[in-house]
C-alpha cells in the first residue's frame, strides 16, 4: 500500500494534523500494522517538499507547534491518477514455500512435513481471520475476505503439490 497516496487521500476532505492522519489511517487500514508517527511526519515532509501538500496553519500550545496540512491541486491529481491506475497482479512465481519444498526434497528431508506444517499454519491464520470477520464491521469483513481468498488459493496449491511430490522428486533429484 502506498502510505503517501493514502495520506494524501485522507487530506482531501480538509486540513488535518499529522496525528489526525495517523489516527484515521490506523482506524481504516492499520489494524494489523499501525503507522508509526515518524513515518507520518517523514511522509508529510516529503509530500510538502514535492508540492503535494502545504501547511494550512500552525498552532502553538503547550508542546511543539502543530501544523495542519492540506492537499494541493497537484496532490489531488496525483491521488486521482493513483486511484485509476490498476495494481499489477503478482503471480508469485518464485515463492519461499516452493523453494522450501524443493530444498527439502534435494536434502532428503520430508517435503510432506514442510507442506503439512504450512497447511497447519495457513488454517490457524484462516481461523483467526474468520473470527475477525464474524466479529468485525464491513471493512473488516472485506479485508478478511481478501486475505482468506488468497490463503484458500495457497491451500489449493499445497494440496496439488502434495499430490505431485513423487513426480516433483523425480524432476529435482
Amino acid at each position: 500500500m502506498s502510505v503517501s497516496h493514502t495520506l494524501l487521500a485522507l487530506l482531501e476532505p480538509g486540513p488535518r494534523h499529522g496525528y489526525d492522519l495517523k489516527r484515521a489511517y490506523d482506524e481504516q487500514f492499520g489494524h494489523d500494522r499501525p503507522l508509526a508517527y515518524g513515518q507520518v511526519y517523514s511522509t508529510l515532509s516529503r509530500l510538502l517538499r514535492n508540492g503535494m501538500v502545504e501547511v494550512a496553519g500552525v498552532e502553538s500550545g503547550e508542546g511543539p507547534e502543530r501544523k495542519r496540512y492540506t492537499i494541493t491541486g497537484a496532490g489531488v491529481t496525483d491521488v486521482e491518477t493513483w486511484l485509476r491506475t490498476p495494481e499489477s497482479p503478482e503471480p508469485y512465481l518464485q515463492n519461499t514455500l516452493y523453494t522450501k519444498v524443493v530444498l527439502a526434497l534435494l536434502s532428503g528431508r520430508s517435503a510432506t512435513e514442510v507442506l503439512d506444517a504450512q497447511r497447519s499454519e495457513h488454517l490457524k491464520v484462516m481461523r483467526a481471520l474468520t473470527k475477525r470477520k464474524i466479529d468485525g464491521d464491513l471493512a473488516d469483513q472485506l479485508i478478511c475476505d481478501h486475505a482468506l481468498f488468497h490463503l484458500e488459493a495457497d491451500l489449493r496449491w499445497l494440496e496439488l503439490t502434495a499430490a505431485r511430490l513423487d513426480e516433483l522428486a523425480k524432476v529435482v533429484l
